[in-house]
């Protein structure tokens, strides 16, 4: 499959909350958002804000950093948001329980070059970078060969 690729500027944190929020509106369990991008580009922002954006009463939402995965109830079934930095091996990721996740769950990856062979491929990747320029601005790509990601993202861009 050919992927497709689009490229917005969100301009501030309110931006990049509001961008998560209509995204999540979209979600289905089953499907897999993996958030790309170095350390303080934005990924737990966005992962926090979508979270909350779905559940009946909005609660803290901290960084997997330690805990590697947390999971959620919400109203669109569990959200698996993973960080997976500090894992060194694949068989690390199949005893979290995430492989499986990955059909049954919304799954957000924190870190997903680490996932290899076992990225979901019709998962849709964004990548966050910040700008040189603008500390509050972040640059995001979204790609995916999935059809089912055209829509959404177009409709939000």
């Amino acid at each position: 499959m050919t992927a497709t690729a689009l490229k917005l500027i969100l301009n501030s944190p309110q931006a990049t909350a509001h961008f998560a929020s209509s995204l999540g509106a979209a979600l289905s369990p089953g499907d897999c958002v993996l958030l790309g991008g170095a350390i303080g580009s934005g990924k737990t922002h966005f992962a926090r804000h979508l979270i909350q954006s779905l559940m009946a009463i909005p609660e803290d939402v901290p960084s997997p950093t330690f805990t590697l995965v947390q999971v959620y109830d919400t109203k669109k079934g569990e959200i698996w948001h993973s960080d997976l930095y500090r894992l060194t091996a694949l068989d690390e990721i199949e005893e979290l329980g995430l492989t499986e996740a990955f059909e049954t769950a919304i799954c957000l990856v924190e870190w997903p070059d680490r996932l290899g062979p076992l990225a979901p491929e019709n998962a849709l990747m964004l990548d966050f970078a910040t700008d040189p320029d603008q500390e509050e601005t972040r640059h995001l790509t979204a790609t995916w060969t999935n059809p089912k990601w055209s829509k959404p993202l177009e409709t939000l861009a």
